[in-house]
């Protein structure tokens, strides 16, 4: 008998671990349910046993080699230390050679073995052990693939949860609570006095009841480093309402600012992540740094590791035929996040990077990896000019070069990333093309990565910002996330303008972000922190890959330039009678011109003896003699065969262009107004003079 006789006089009253048991029963089912039979832990569990395999395969061998090798580069001019260094490399070549064969012969032995115990069972055996042997391989999975916990917390495989008298469950790292267990006249507490997961969802609960909002439980605590992380689930609605109350809820646990951030889940709409930072702590404290890279050791079409979530998940990106907005405040980090993405697209063997900035120092530090460096908007105009037209000419080239519907990136036919810091700053001409870019340059792997101050109108001149395929915002204001992420963005979680921008002595939140558009990577509001790059090794790693050579563009997309027409807007304008009315506001220039201009070329190289430098001779005498500063190829060609006729009495003008690409002058360029055309291409002396 239990309870009151009279209380339950003619009512049957079950034992209690009858009732406990029949709890327990439920609960295994709810999370069986709630987790889609661990069909996704069963997937994740094999990847997580191949990645094991793969890194006892490598053993950090790779890494222990490039180091080898990075020692040998620095002893450079230091005979024994180099000879030494040599010999480690070639050691531990041959160990990693010997470690390969070792494990690979041993995965063979317990592969052939495990397959013949597994062939045996199916043939010999009967639907049972099939069954049985599945079941068992889909258990070794769930096993493996199963979440997290924090350190220091035990908890069972699955989330059953005890139940005690008070209803509460066991301090374990699947805690889960109800607002009904919430014990009557709970009031909130700091959260600071939370000591064990149970505890931690009382009081989360009370402060969210305290506040009004619609919570239904608490689920799946975990204690961190630098905080707790739980699940919180609503009864109705959707978990805006937390959102709206983060800073409330920070007041009623005593938090710092920016103490709460939650994360709406978007496989469960009623769901959110709520992460709370203990008051002084930082949740990238421990976040791996930027790994080293060596030159030409990656393609444009690889991701790589610029950053960590808040959940301490990498963040990977890659900018092949990627176009990006990248927003935040003046203190935001906006330098250090390009450095950031420069560093990998300088590390790349079929990437050209280029840095435009018309008020600040771009990408600094990374200034001799750079190709192409622009500091005015006389030289912005012309590089993102020379770069539209590349794109148009390279739309019409892809055919003809076998890649399909996009430019396939290659040592021969490299991409080209472009980054424009302090987009506001520059001239209206060189937004315009910038614009056009965007636009037609995505296929032809010509990427533009946009910084700005601010994600609206009066920052970006166009509304474009929800146009571009990679958005990132960092500390903003909310007119900002609302312009890139769009009107909703707030209520859905997206919360950049609730971090701040760095001062003279505190770094506080820059390099932090929100992202849409990563690919690979689902849309979620997570915050995440760029690695800070240092400087000293930043000029050291643009110092070896300068060392390693520049890549630079292909001969097939510079001379498929020729024959595209330029922009109407960069076009001169001509009266009636065909006299100039405004001059081209920039000119298109060859490669070899747009290097000079932004300083990216030694010392000018003369043209070496032979036909080229012939020809390029005798072009500028023609030009003397006729007293003219420009010709069209046809005219050159027909007074070089009157002036040389031994040389040049039967060479074509395709021969010609030939001859004078050869020794660098490009090819032919608008030479405005002419020979009664408005604007035909042809050479200039001046230009030539130059190659002599």
């Amino acid at each position: 008998m239990q309870g009151t006789v009279i209380e339950h006089q003619g009512a049957a009253v079950r034992p209690a671990w009858i009732e406990s048991a029949a709890a327990r029963v439920t609960a295994v089912k709810d999370h069986a349910v709630g987790n889609k039979l661990y069909i996704g832990w069963s997937a994740r569990g094999y990847k997580n046993l191949a990645q094991r395999w793969l890194a006892a395969y490598r053993d950090d061998y790779p890494q222990m080699i490039a180091s080898a090798k990075a020692d040998r580069k620095a002893a450079k001019g230091n005979t024994s230390a180099e000879s030494d260094a040599h010999d480690l490399v070639k050691s531990r070549r041959k160990e990693y050679r010997q470690h390969k064969l070792m494990h690979l012969g041993k995965t063979a032995g317990w592969s052939v073995a495990g397959a013949a115990g597994a062939v045996t069972g199916a043939v010999a055996g009967g639907g049972l052990i099939d069954l049985a042997m599945a079941l068992g391989a889909y258990t070794v999975g769930v096993w493996h693939g199963r979440p997290e916990r924090a350190a220091g917390i035990a908890a069972p495989p699955l989330s059953v949860i005890e139940q005690a008298d008070g209803g509460f469950g066991l301090d374990t790292g699947q805690v889960f609570m109800t607002v009904d267990q919430l014990p009557e006249g709970a009031s909130p507490f700091p959260i600071a006095q939370a000591r064990t997961p149970m505890q931690l969802a009382e009081c989360v609960l009370a402060a969210c009841v305290a506040e009004g909002l619609p919570v239904a439980e608490v689920s799946d605590v975990v204690r961190l480093s630098w905080g707790w992380q739980c699940i919180v689930r609503v009864s109705e609605g959707t978990p805006e309402a937390i959102i709206k109350k983060a800073g409330d809820l920070e007041t009623r646990l005593d938090l710092a600012a920016n103490g709460v951030r939650p994360t709406p889940l978007r496989e469960r709409r009623a769901c959110t992540v709520m992460r709370f930072v203990d008051r002084g702590a930082d949740p990238f404290a421990s976040a791996p740094g930027m790994p080293y890279r060596a030159p030409k050791s990656m393609s444009i079409s690889d991701k790589f590791r610029i950053g960590t979530s808040v959940g301490g998940d990498p963040l990977e990106v890659c900018l092949a035929g990627v176009m990006g907005l990248w927003v935040a405040a003046s203190g935001g980090g906006k330098t250090s996040i390009l450095q950031a993405l420069a560093e990998g697209t300088t590390a790349c063997y079929d990437n050209i990077t280029i840095d435009l900035d018309p008020h600040g120092d771009g990408l600094e530090d990374l200034h001799d990896a750079v190709r192409i460096t622009a500091r005015d908007n006389r030289k912005i105009e012309a590089v993102l000019l020379f770069f539209l037209v590349m794109s148009k000419a390279r739309a019409r080239l892809r055919k003809k070069l076998g890649m399909g519907r996009k430019w396939k990136a290659s040592p021969e036919h490299p991409a080209v990333t472009i980054f424009f810091d302090e987009f506001p700053k520059a001239s209206e001409l060189a937004k315009q093309i910038a614009f056009d870019l965007l636009l037609v340059g995505r296929k032809e792997l010509i990427e533009v990565e946009i910084a700005s101050q601010g994600g609206t109108k009066l920052y970006l001149g166009e509304n474009f910002a929800q146009m571009v395929a990679l958005k990132a915002v960092g500390p903003c204001k909310v007119g900002d996330t609302r312009a890139v992420f769009g009107d909703g963005a707030v209520a859905e979680g997206w919360l950049p303008h609730r971090l701040s921008p760095a001062t003279e002595i505190d770094p506080k939140d820059a390099g932090h972000l929100y992202l849409q558009g990563v690919p690979g990577m689902a849309d979620e509001p997570i915050e995440y922190a760029v690695h800070e790059p240092q400087p000293e090794r930043l000029k050291k790693l643009a110092a070896e890959r300068r060392e390693a050579g520049l890549v630079e563009p292909d001969r097939d997309s510079l001379e498929a330039m020729a024959g595209v027409d330029l922009p109407e807007y960069v076009e001169p304008t001509f009266d009636a009678e065909g006299n100039i009315k405004r001059e081209a506001p920039v000119q298109l220039l060859t490669w070899e011109q747009l290097l000079r201009l932004c300083d990216a070329e030694p010392a000018e190289q003369e043209v070496e003896e032979g036909p080229a430098r012939l020809a390029v001779a005798a072009a500028v005498d023609v030009m003397d003699k006729a007293g003219v500063d420009r010709m069209r190829p046809e005219p050159l060609v027909a007074a070089l065969a009157d002036f040389m006729p031994d040389l040049y009495g039967l060479i074509t003008v395709e021969e010609l262009k030939s001859l004078l690409r050869e020794a660098g002058a490009g090819s032919p360029v608008p030479l405005g107004a002419l020979d009664g055309m408005a604007n035909p291409r042809g050479f200039k002396r001046e230009a030539l003079a130059r190659l002599l």
